[in-house]
């Protein structure tokens, strides 16, 4: 088996299921994808160079309506449901400050 070296100190994972359901509604202009936008942020991406890797999942079976269940992998027991229109750069810095 082969290992490969990721700085990634946590990983977030947000139901892609969700994110279809409410079509985007995050970001300035309320189209964007809470994944993508999640990734734009200082310290968040999905490559393996970021702190804090985003990872879009299958349905995580908690279907919150106007929102997106996001998991965030140090805190597995408590699972988070944004609500449409929340500010990303606020969720970001929790993830990574938690992160730290």
């Amino acid at each position: 088996m082969k290992r490969a070296r990721s700085n990634w100190q946590e990983a977030v994972l947000v139901c892609d299921k969700c994110s279809r359901k409410i079509d985007g509604s995050f970001g300035p202009k309320g189209r964007g994808r809470l994944a993508k936008l999640l990734r734009k942020c200082p310290g968040m991406g999905k490559g393996r160079k970021a702190t804090v890797g985003v990872i879009e999942t299958k349905c995580l079976g908690l279907c919150p309506k106007h929102a997106v269940t996001v998991v965030d992998t140090r805190h597995p027991g408590e699972w988070l449901v944004v609500e449409r229109g929340e500010d990303v750069a606020v969720l970001a810095e929790r993830f990574v400050s938690l992160g730290d």
